[in-house]
């Protein structure tokens, strides 16, 4: 079954120590659902709720029951949820009534999540793996003859798929559409931003978005824009910075720290980098990019003992994935411990020879091991693979 997720947000646990803030207790609970811990995480959330009423630990839990089939507690925390904030577990109750195969009540609560602040998006609804059990059925199709979202929301969630897939040419005339009738409206200016980061127009991006800013502040939408679009356009310090403001907001989004630490190792500020991809790993140690990022930042840092260690936790847990002999073969490079180097990356190429990079690599450790035949050997595959950088070594060291 599709993980039965319901607009939780949360942010980091530090440690092994229980969780101390609100978003704390979120956060560790996601990662334990997504690993399939969810009596686990069903535990630390009803300890959150002893100490304080959230509405968000209410949806969180329901998602673990729902994981374990437990339909019932499930339906009473989104309640539950309810009674904090109006209409916050609407959708889960919905999901669920579709799961059980009611359609009437799955209608109900649909139209009161779509009538309130927790609104899903129409795609995010069709996409449902929840409701594809009653779409063939007479009341679904009667639902949605009745216009549930405004002009401007469905134009913008088409402007967003034909961005999604690379179409700018398309999300454009979509825009020209929108602005035609709704030109001031909020949506098409948020759309106009996509549409030119979409089309590398950063500037014109984000000064549309630190005008809409400006009177929303705390739109999290606009911030994750913004801060992409500072990314992309060559200021990871102010993307760093809207994505502060995110984690700040109590966004509990993991990927935000490792996003702010692509951020701060951008700008020098190594040690920043690695306390956010430090505490991803406390929640996804055995997560591949965050560990070959950790161990990529401590090779940059000069300390290559801590980074062959992250290189081979990572291959002990991804064995098969060519870009993990990769990462400690470089490491291995760098240290000048040619044979082991050597034996990586004839690992990496026997998962993945069409590498002409790595073939390159593994020359340069062969001519350094003293096998100058052997080298000039992968300097030629990969001139044959179409890297023309072989060339310069194959002059080099292989034509006397």
């Amino acid at each position: 079954m599709k993980r039965f997720h319901v607009l939780i947000i949360s942010l980091v646990f530090t440690g092994t120590s229980l969780a101390q803030q609100p978003v704390d207790y979120l956060l560790k609970s996601k990662a334990l659902i997504e690993s399939g811990k969810s009596s686990e995480a069903i535990n630390l959330l009803s300890e959150g709720l002893s100490k304080t009423q959230d509405y968000r630990y209410y949806l969180e839990r329901a998602e673990a029951f729902v994981s374990t089939g437990d339909y019932k507690s499930a339906t009473k925390d989104y309640q539950d949820a309810n009674t904090l904030n109006m209409s916050a577990g609407e959708y889960g109750l919905a999901r669920i009534s579709a799961l059980k195969g009611d359609v009437i009540n799955a209608l109900n609560h649909l139209e009161k999540s779509i009538d309130s602040p927790f609104k899903q998006s129409e795609k995010v609804i069709m996409l449902d793996a929840a409701f594809s059990l009653i779409e063939n059925t007479p009341d679904w199709r009667q639902f949605w003859k009745k216009e549930r979202y405004s002009t401007p929301e469905k134009k913008l969630s088409e402007i967003e798929y034909y961005v999604s897939i690379g179409k700018a040419e398309d999300a454009y005339v979509v825009l020209n559409e929108l602005s035609a009738d709704y030109k001031e409206d909020s949506a098409t200016q948020y759309a106009k931003a996509m549409v030119d980061l979409s089309q590398a127009k950063y500037n014109e991006s984000i000064s549309i978005l630190t005008k809409l800013l400006e009177s929303d502040k705390k739109n999290e939408k606009y911030l994750r824009l913004l801060a992409k679009t500072q990314f992309l356009s060559g200021n990871p310090s102010g993307a760093s910075q809207s994505y502060s403001d995110l984690i700040d907001m109590g966004i509990a989004d993991a990927d935000l720290f490792m996003l702010r630490a692509e951020c701060y190792n951008k700008t020098g500020e190594t040690d920043q980098s690695m306390k956010d991809i430090s505490k991803y790993l406390e929640l996804y140690p055995g997560n591949k990019a965050a560990l070959s990022f950790a161990g990529k930042i401590d090779a940059q840092s000069g300390d290559n003992l801590k980074a062959l260690d992250y290189f081979s936790r990572n291959l002990n847990l991804h064995p098969n994935d060519p870009e993990c002999f990769i990462d400690r073969g470089n490491a291995y490079f760098v240290s000048k411990t040619w044979y082991s180097a050597i034996s990586d990356y004839s690992m990496a190429l026997d998962i993945q020879p069409s590498n002409s990079d790595v073939w390159i690599n593994k020359g340069l450790a062969l001519f350094y091991n003293g096998k100058t035949d052997d080298a000039c050997h992968d300097f030629r595959i990969a001139l044959s693979l179409g890297n023309k950088k072989s060339a310069s070594y194959l002059s080099r060291y292989c034509i006397k």
